[in-house]
């Protein structure tokens, strides 16, 4: 017959381990739903895909879980430096700008307030080529941010629609044409056929800079870099209007491109337009989106 206390010594071995079964199943089972919920946390992503003649570099942002604002530079600036002074996880080219006077030929709006009004560049206003089609520059397509209730929310609209009922506008920021779900070169401006005018020389290859949104809210960016060794290379509009449809995209716009596309996500700069010898060409920019985690 067993002692007393070895009965009791056994029923204390056995308690114990019990409960570290019972912990070590409690905490494989938290371990494992930890990093399910991990998994399942949407993250910002970055894809490249090879085109006829050039490279796109696409970067997809997750509906809600970001913050995308444009940010101005009082002259010009490189993306870079854009990004880097504003703690950006990513970052793209934004709207159009005058390469001689460094004013903005785009609106854009931040913290409900407008920080930049074509307006007031009499290099666009008064220049009389461009006066035929001065309301429709000061219409052109803008992404914008709505706060409506607790919801933000993301929209490309003509800069003269009205902001929706219940709603605020927080920030835009202007570019076109349009892409998706039409293209609107003629209606804003940068297309006139009759006159033979094609501001954006949409129908030639280049490098190009857009932004658009799927049917989930997802925001998408595309630079379409120019390859290397190859003439012509990059993207024509509707090369590019094609790409993002591709993508799951149902509105887009085109924004500035040529030697202002470029991208910066983790900490590197992708720029689009190449010189003769194959060499990027790192354009400072007047306006930019950048994403920050809310």
């Amino acid at each position: 017959m067993a002692k007393p206390w070895r009965i009791i010594l056994g029923f204390i071995g056995l308690g114990s381990l019990l409960v570290s079964s019972s912990h070590a199943f409690w905490y494989s089972a938290f371990a494992d739903r930890s990093s399910a919920i991990t998994k399942s946390k949407p993250v910002i992503s970055y894809k490249s895909r090879k085109l006829s003649h050039g490279t796109a570099h696409i970067v997809s942002i997750p509906a809600g879980q970001f913050r995308v604002t444009p940010a101005l530079s009082a002259s010009t600036e490189p993306l870079e430096d854009f990004a880097k002074r504003d703690g950006a996880i990513a970052a793209i080219n934004g709207g159009f700008f005058d390469p001689e006077n460094h004013q903005s030929t785009s609106f854009v709006v931040l913290n409900e307030q407008v920080i930049a009004d074509p307006r007031q560049n009499d290099r666009l206003m008064q220049n009389p080529t461009l006066s035929p089609y001065l309301d429709k520059i000061l219409n052109r397509s803008e992404f914008r941010s709505y706060q409506c209730g607790d919801t933000i929310a993301y929209r490309i609209r003509q800069h003269q629609d009205p902001i929706p009922a219940g709603c605020r506008s927080l920030s835009a920021l202007g570019g076109g044409p349009r892409l998706l779900p039409d293209r609107t070169d003629q209606t804003e401006g940068f297309v006139d056929r009759t006159k033979g005018r094609d501001a954006l020389g949409s129908d030639q290859p280049n490098a190009r800079t857009a932004i658009g949104l799927t049917h989930n809210g997802t925001i998408i960016w595309v630079v379409v870099a120019q390859t290397p060794d190859v003439a012509n290379s990059g993207a024509s509009l509707s090369e590019l209007a094609e790409l993002m449809k591709g993508l799951g995209v149902e509105t887009a716009m085109n924004l500035d491109g040529g030697s202002s596309s470029a991208l910066y996500y983790q900490g590197k700069t992708i720029y689009g337009k190449l010189d003769k010898t194959g060499n990027p060409i790192q354009r400072p920019v007047k306006s930019v989106f950048w994403v920050k985690a809310r």
